[in-house]
């Protein structure tokens, strides 16, 4: 069945597709993403409306996005102001014209049909040495099981039907993000979590609203999320392709 790639994008009545957190997020990864970080190249595979990959212009010398949804290349597009080469098209069908060294995948995983596989394509984009850097929300974050526990949610892992709206397809933890990666013949240099959370997006977004927390707030419970990365409101992976023996 064909994917409607910008109905996917788009808020919903009941769920919103990014709340202010996500963005926030984004430097978070990015902070927790640095020590591994290569020379001046990056592909995004995924952009949405493009706040990580303004990001990614501000640390890298030429960055590129493959994107499927129009409707997010215009918005990425307008946000970066020609700084970025932009791609429209699947990762299923994408032929790169080079390698990278830096290739992010950013809370994208969870959408793909057939994420093995294409992660297998991914790792073939990669230059010598070059690294995939993966993102996912994390089954097990303090808010979900709290969710599941609340009878909001039926299991940590299960793909509500607001996350089907927007195209998720599985929602990991660290095991079953790693299970993939391996399948695909890549190996995590570094795994974890990203930032500790015991409330979901938008009651995050409503607390910083009213003043009840601070980003001095946020940075403790990322600190607090190297110590508890089960807990965390992101898994992440940093791999690189199998070496050939």
């Amino acid at each position: 069945m064909s994917r409607d790639y910008n109905a996917e994008a788009k808020d919903h009545p009941e769920h919103r597709y990014a709340y202010d957190f996500d963005y926030l997020m984004h430097e978070y990864m990015l902070r927790t993403f640095e020590p591994f970080l290569a020379s001046d190249n990056a592909l995004e595979l995924g952009c949405f409306e493009g706040n990580f990959t303004r990001l990614l212009t501000q640390r890298f010398a030429s960055v590129e996005v493959v994107e499927a949804s129009a409707d997010c290349i215009a918005v990425a597009s307008d946000k970066t102001r020609g700084a970025v080469k932009f791609h429209h098209s699947t990762f299923e069908t994408f032929e790169p014209s080079r390698r990278y060294d830096n290739i992010f995948l950013i809370h994208t995983l969870e959408h793909l049909d057939h994420p093995v596989e294409v992660l297998r394509r991914i790792g073939s984009w990669l230059s010598e040495g070059g690294r995939l850097f993966v993102a996912a929300p994390n089954a097990r974050a303090g808010s979900r099981q709290i969710a599941v526990n609340m009878g909001l949610i039926d299991h940590h892992a299960a793909v509500t039907p607001a996350e089907a709206a927007h195209g998720h397809r599985v929602t990991y933890s660290i095991d079953t993000l790693r299970a993939d990666l391996r399948a695909a013949k890549l190996r995590p240099v570094t795994e974890g979590g990203v930032f500790f959370k015991g409330l979901a997006n938008f009651q995050i977004d409503a607390a910083l609203q009213a003043g009840i927390i601070s980003r001095a707030y946020l940075d403790g419970c990322f600190e607090l999320g190297r110590v508890y990365p089960d807990l965390c409101s992101s898994v992440y992976a940093v791999c690189e392709r199998e070496r050939e023996h």
